[in-house]
């Protein structure tokens, strides 16, 4: 639970600005895209020629979501609230598992 909804709740609303199958199949892309550079961004700590290829992940993944947004006519919801940058991750995974 995050503030006041539920799990399921977050990602019903979220789901509700991502309706185009174009936005759907960027986001589906874009957000593990920025996961990965994450990981990629801490790991480059150690290895030091990661951060490139991290950045440019990061960067891709966010063109992905903001072209889907385009075609979905639609300001992306953390745009409103900000919390809505950690519910993509958990629509992705419900997307993923077949309950989005």
């Amino acid at each position: 639970m995050l503030g006041n909804r539920t799990n399921e709740q977050w990602i019903a609303q979220y789901a509700t600005s991502h309706q185009h199958p174009i936005n759907r199949a960027c986001h589906t892309l874009g957000i593990p895209s920025i996961l990965i550079s994450v990981v990629l961004f801490i790991a480059s700590i150690f290895l030091h020629r990661l951060w490139l290829y991290a950045a440019l992940l990061f960067l891709l993944g966010w063109i992905l979501q903001f072209i889907g947004h385009a075609f979905e006519r639609k300001a992306p919801e953390f745009f409103h609230d900000w919390r809505f940058l950690f519910v993509g991750v958990r629509w992705w995974w419900a997307k993923i598992r077949g309950r989005a």
